[in-house]
């Protein structure tokens, strides 16, 4: 029979103190976590993570080359052959469109760099605040969606009311896809009413035609061929607008409004999913971070 003894000799016949074998095992399992459930987490994470950290990087860098060198994205547009991307070559619309990806892809770039570092790394600090931004966005989305539910009036005349002052901004003659002035807010109306067959928030006197012989957009008229082109049919249409030649009495808020409850399942099914992802995240990142505590 062997006496126990406070020390032990490995294969290579050092001799190690009882309390300092401890350490050296509990410092190895906090370098990688063993147990299944924790593996799974860290590279789920690791993976999902790096995935939107490569696309908020890319975002931002678009973003920011947009920001600081129009010139040669607009060159690079004009060099494709598509009869659609001059309308996106307008500065004001180009300098517009850089503020959103770099907003867009910076906090894509933050989230996920927190995420994928923190699983990365087996980092506490990291894994939480990752694990609070996430639960503070499904916070505010789901406060969002029930403000909205239990003040759809008030939510309705609050969005009527915005996309009016974006609306009236302009006059007609700044709709024209010909306009030296075309900014994001009038291709996104010009596109909207093209595609929806739509006129204004409500109709066509949502526009500011006080100073203009035309009453109406080209693309509130009826089109041929490619909605995109914005060629009416009638080009008498934007100064003497009628149900045969346009839109005009059909407003685009009522139209999104009934193309959304056409789709209402689509809709809540992908929340739910997109709820449930972020659910899963903040789940495995919170698990993780306390196993990583359990090893330390």
């Amino acid at each position: 029979m062997y006496r126990y003894s406070s020390t032990f000799r490995n294969l290579t016949g050092r001799r190690y103190g009882r309390y300092g074998s401890y350490k050296r095992r509990t410092t190895c399992c906090f370098n990688m976590v063993y147990d299944c459930g924790s593996c799974v987490a860290k590279y789920f994470l690791c993976l999902f993570n790096f995935i939107f950290f490569l696309a908020g990087s890319v975002v931002l860098s678009v973003g920011i080359w947009l920001a600081i060198d129009k010139n040669s994205f607009i060159g690079l547009l004009k060099a494709v052959p598509n009869q659609h991307l001059p309308q996106f070559t307008q500065p004001a619309v180009i300098e517009q469109a850089s503020y959103i990806l770099i907003a867009a892809g910076a906090f894509m770039f933050i989230v996920s760099f927190l995420g994928y570092c923190g699983a990365l790394r087996e980092s506490q600090c990291l894994l939480t605040t990752y694990g609070i931004c996430l639960l503070l966005i499904l916070i505010l989305e789901i406060t969002a969606g029930g403000l909205v539910a239990a003040y759809r009036g008030r939510a309705e005349v609050e969005t009527k009311n915005f996309l009016t002052t974006t609306i009236r901004k302009y006059s007609v003659d700044k709709f024209s896809t010909a306009s030296n002035e075309s900014n994001a807010i009038t291709l996104m109306w010009n596109h909207l009413q093209a595609q929806l067959h739509c006129c204004g928030v409500n109709n066509y006197k949502d526009f500011n035609t006080s100073h203009s012989d035309r009453v109406i957009p080209e693309s509130c008229c009826v089109l041929e061929g490619d909605a995109s082109l914005l060629k009416p049919v009638y080009p008498i249409c934007t100064s003497r607008p009628s149900e045969t030649n346009s839109y005009y009495l059909v407003g685009c808020y009522q139209v999104v409004v009934d193309h959304i409850k056409s789709n209402m399942n689509i809709i809540i099914g992908v929340s739910i999913g997109l709820g449930l992802l972020q659910l899963l995240c903040i789940f495995l990142a919170f698990c993780l971070s306390k196993s990583i505590n359990g090893y330390k």
